[in-house]
């Protein structure tokens, strides 16, 4: 299906969730990797998502959510190759790349992984998720409250390769993108 061009590289980006219960969307720039007229395409082989606690007024993070939340917390995030602007997808879109959400018990202090175990391990180049869209959005929500001076930030990482596909393979994959566009 796919030839690789590139070695395995990591594309990062924030989204800094300001306000409680208001959903927020990122995108990454995917321009330099995507080339219609040579069929290239990105193969993700890997997504993690990374929640951390910020400290607004002396800049620095931490990677336990109990001391930036002064509630229970849900947080959400989702990765998809199709703009949903600050809207989360079905499970079943064609769009979602990886999603994944977090539960604060802030009262125990307790953290744990909630319902969402969509699988964000896609393995070999084979089997790996193909994207031949120009970008990727991020949306994430924290519901909950923060202590003063504080807000949460997700941290999507894209464990990626750049990849030409045959023609057939490449219309495949533009036709099942445009029609979740629809």
């Amino acid at each position: 299906m796919a030839k690789s061009k590139t070695g395995s590289f990591w594309l990062t980006e924030e989204l800094s969730l300001a306000a409680v219960n208001t959903t927020y969307q990122s995108s990454l720039d995917l321009g330099a990797y995507v080339d219609v007229g040579d069929q290239q395409a990105i193969a993700i082989e890997q997504v993690d998502f990374i929640t951390q606690g910020y400290d607004t007024a002396d800049d620095h993070y931490n990677n336990t959510l109990i001391g930036t939340v002064n509630a229970n917390a849900a947080i959400t995030f989702q990765l998809s190759d199709l703009n949903p602007g600050t809207e989360f997808l079905a499970a079943d879109d064609n769009a979602l790349i990886a999603s994944g959400s977090l539960m604060v018990d802030n009262t125990n202090f307790v953290e744990s992984t909630g319902s969402d175990f969509y699988p964000d391990n896609f393995g070999k180049l084979d089997e790996s998720r193909m994207v031949v869209n120009d970008s990727l959005y991020l949306v994430g929500l924290a519901s909950t409250t923060y202590i003063a001076d504080h807000e949460l930030r997700i941290t999507v990482r894209i464990k990626a390769r750049i990849v030409k596909l045959s023609t057939k393979d490449w219309m495949a994959i533009a036709i099942q993108s445009t029609a979740s566009d629809n």
